[in-house]
């Protein structure tokens, strides 16, 4: 079964997820943006969700953990949580 490592940045709305990830175009860091705004208890480690497998979170995050390149930004994603910014640190098949 295959594994994924993630972080993420979670928000209460689409606007303030789009300003985030323009911060961290221009070169914010990602732990530290975690720190500061998500919403998730996660985001006291920098946003670090550790080490999970499919299914383990919900379908949007996992189509973009397991499906989408790693060491990349993607979002906003939209869940019944809010939107996220997601980044895979890496994942095995």
């Amino acid at each position: 079964m295959p594994k994924a490592s993630a972080r993420h940045i979670l928000v209460k709305t689409k606007a303030e997820a789009e300003r985030l990830k323009q911060l961290l175009s221009n070169g914010a860091d990602f732990g530290q943006l975690a720190k500061k705004h998500s919403t998730c208890p996660s985001g006291r480690k920098g946003g670090d969700l550790g080490e999970f497998g499919p299914g383990q979170m919900v379908k949007a995050f996992d189509q973009v953990v397991f499906k989408k390149p790693v060491l990349v930004v993607h979002g906003p994603i939209k869940t019944q949580f809010g939107f996220h910014l997601i980044e895979t640190i890496y994942r095995d098949e």
